[in-house]
């Protein structure tokens, strides 16, 4: 009931305290499901084998270069994929795509746009291993365990020849003709050097260590890192 004037009684006061309207609700807190390995590779060095011993270590999906691929031209699975995606990490997924979008000027539709949207999206719901197609350079540190695997070229054409059943001068124009096509794609979605040690959580050498090793290496790395505390999408992106 309004309140009267103390000096005319008959004129109807507004309360004391006002009107403070809806309550603003609280900023929604982003963040993936979990972490996520992303596992760059020299062309021969078993990059991938090493990733499917990581997934079974830890339990998680293994996305390989083919089905990374598959995924990102398929928009009836990609959706699928996020029918359990918590809202929080699918807003984090899209902040982080937009950011890469404005960096990188990534043209809508284009293949560097489609590999980074689906990328985001495997790596919203978190526990994961990504092989290659850049996903290391398009996924932020804090929630990425980025690897690299490396060998001797004498070793990465010896594999290549054996598994490919090639000469020794095949498997050598092998390697540098894959070596050489890896670095286009983590060009095109970020300033990141495949070569640049600094990039990454972890660089191994599968020739020295062995496959065993190496998935043993990168689990511990995945249970040594946490993933960081959530921010809001009004909090910026910080210092």
């Amino acid at each position: 009931m309004p309140t009267s004037s103390p000096t005319n009684p008959e004129t109807p006061q507004p309360p004391l305290h006002g009107y403070r309207g809806a309550p603003t609700p609280p900023p929604v807190r982003m963040k993936p499901r979990g972490l996520t390995v992303a596992v760059s590779r020299e062309s021969g060095s078993r990059g991938g084998t090493i990733a499917a011993a990581v997934g079974q270590l830890l339990g998680w999906q293994v996305y390989t270069p083919e089905m990374i691929d598959f995924l990102a031209r398929d928009e009836a699975a990609r959706q699928e994929l996020l029918t359990d995606v918590p809202a929080s990490a699918r807003l984090w997924a899209e902040s982080e795509l937009s950011k890469l979008t404005r960096a990188r000027d990534l043209a809508p539709g284009s293949d560097a746009s489609a590999v980074a949207r689906l990328v985001l999206i495997l790596a919203a719901r978190g526990e994961a291993v990504l092989v290659g197609r850049g996903a290391g350079f398009v996924l932020p540190p804090a929630t990425t365990v980025h690897v690299r695997v490396v060998a001797p070229i004498e070793q990465r054409v010896a594999y290549l020849s054996q598994w490919m059943r090639l000469t020794g001068p095949e498997a050598a124009a092998e390697v540098r003709r894959r070596d050489r096509k890896r670095t286009e794609l983590p060009a095109a979605l970020a300033d990141g050097d495949p070569n640049d040690p600094t990039a990454y959580d972890l660089l191994l050498n599968s020739d020295r260590l062995g496959v065993e090793a190496c998935a043993e290496l990168i689990a511990q790395a995945v249970r040594a890192k946490q993933l960081p505390e959530p921010t809001g999408p009004d909090e910026g992106d910080g210092p």
